[in-house]
């Protein structure tokens, strides 16, 4: 008896309301609007987008401005919708419009959230964050937020004075990752606007950048305990037990985080520096919170850790200036003019496009009368030594061989003179007769 007054419940609401005159009329809307943003869409988008991609800027930014083009299609229908419903309002009653207003709020929330989501670089975490958030709005608009709260909210666990309920949980996860997704984008914005400034030295820009990241994070997640309800004083025994945590297992961790913003502080390192730490050799690529990276001739890229940069020897090759020293060692024969060589030496250096002339001369200087040349030191400077030493070398050696070769002048080799001093006699051995 129950079920079948069940079905004729159902059967009477199917005709009231799905068969209703005005809610076929929404549908028919509805399905226009969607066939129409479809082609509008088709004929539009790859237009707009092909304008957006030669905007030049952050790469954030750029990245939203993308994903709104090649959403137009749900603007489109966004507008069509709006319309629709300003246009039937003023001709009807508010119930013979729900449907549409309905499909007006959730084809703009899913507009305005697969937009912003497109932030997330990760493809299918964006997808996750933008359904899942699609899905909160959807709830809320069809009015199914108070019943399911209200059961999410019984499923609770009581730890001592601190009640945690699955809403509490689900609260906190949504607001804590939202919160510092903004502030990591916040910070990501800032960031790229410091270090386009002029005005400011390339490591002061990294540690202002630091610092603002490492404080919205902060303050993101403060603000997400407490909208979730948390009582911050009652994670005091948890905060007690990361303490420790810190001091015993993660002691590098802080270590190379302190060493890094000392590192900022006292410049001693920036972007762009050429440095040799140990047998490593590179140019600074970037400067993190626990690491620097170091990028090799060879494309090598190295990460180290900021500590080693604190308790190890660096030689920062453009620490106070990109001038770097360069000796070339070289020799010629006794029968040359050592004048001759010199001049030819300086003239040679000066025309290898990388020595900087303008800095300061290349010298040249008789150094030793060797067992079998003359020796020679060529030095030279260059301004920049991020695009390597051996090369530069090698280009300064090769130039003067082909002008000593062009002048006639040698470059000898060792010659080795052994003397016996002890005469050593060669007897001839008797051949062996056949008889014997």
């Amino acid at each position: 008896m129950e079920f079948t007054t069940l079905v004729r419940d159902l059967e009477v609401w199917f005709r009231t309301f799905v068969l209703n005159e005005w809610t076929l009329y929404q549908a028919a809307i509805i399905g226009v609007g969607v066939i129409v943003s479809v082609l509008l869409g088709f004929r539009t988008e790859p237009l707009v987008e092909a304008r957006a991609r030669r905007i030049k800027g952050n790469p954030d930014l750029l990245r939203v401005i993308i994903a709104f083009m090649r959403r137009l299609k749900w603007l489109y229908l966004v507008a069509w919708l709006w319309l629709s419903t300003v246009i039937i309002a003023r001709y009807t009653w508010p119930s013979q419009r729900w449907i549409l207003a309905t499909a007006l709020t959730l084809v703009a929330a899913w507009f305005v959230i697969s937009v912003l989501t497109k932030i997330i670089r990760n493809p299918t975490l964006s997808r996750l964050v933008a359904f899942a958030s699609w899905g909160y709005v959807a709830i809320h608009v069809l009015g199914l937020d108070e019943p399911l709260f209200s059961a999410l909210d019984q499923a609770a666990l009581t730890v001592g004075s601190l009640r945690l309920s699955l809403l509490v949980i689900l609260k906190a996860i949504f607001f804590t990752v939202a919160l510092i997704w903004l502030a990591a984008l916040t910070g990501n914005v800032l960031a790229h606007w410091i270090q386009r400034s002029a005005d400011l030295s390339p490591s002061f820009k990294v540690l202002i950048s630091k610092l603002i990241k490492i404080g919205l994070m902060t303050v993101a997640g403060a603000i997400a305990l407490s909208a979730t309800g948390i009582d911050l004083t009652a994670l005091t025994v948890f905060s007690g037990a990361v303490g420790v945590g810190i001091g015993f297992g993660l002691q590098k961790v802080v270590s190379n985080f302190i060493s890094g913003i000392i590192i900022l502080l006292d410049k001693s390192i920036k972007p762009g520096d050429t440095i040799t730490l140990g047998d490593t050799f590179g140019s600074i690529r970037d400067l993190r919170s626990r690491f620097v990276s170091v990028i090799t001739r060879e494309g090598k890229e190295y990460l180290i850790p900021n500590e080693d940069f604190i308790s190890q020897q660096v030689v920062n090759w453009s620490f106070s200036s990109d001038f770097v020293r360069i000796d070339v060692d070289f020799g010629t024969s006794y029968g040359d003019d050592p004048h001759e060589v010199i001049r030819i030496a300086l003239e040679t250096a000066a025309a290898v496009p990388r020595v900087a002339n303008a800095y300061k001369a290349p010298v040249c200087w008789l150094t030793g009368f060797g067992e079998s040349s003359l020796d020679f030191k060529l030095r030279f400077w260059i301004s920049d030594p991020a695009n390597g030493l051996t090369n530069i070398r090698g280009q300064v050696l090769l130039a003067l061989w082909d002008a000593f070769k062009e002048a006639g002048i040698s470059i000898p080799f060792p010659h080795r003179e052994i003397i016996m001093k002890t005469p050593v006699e060669l007897t001839r051995r008797r051949p062996v007769d056949d008889a014997d």
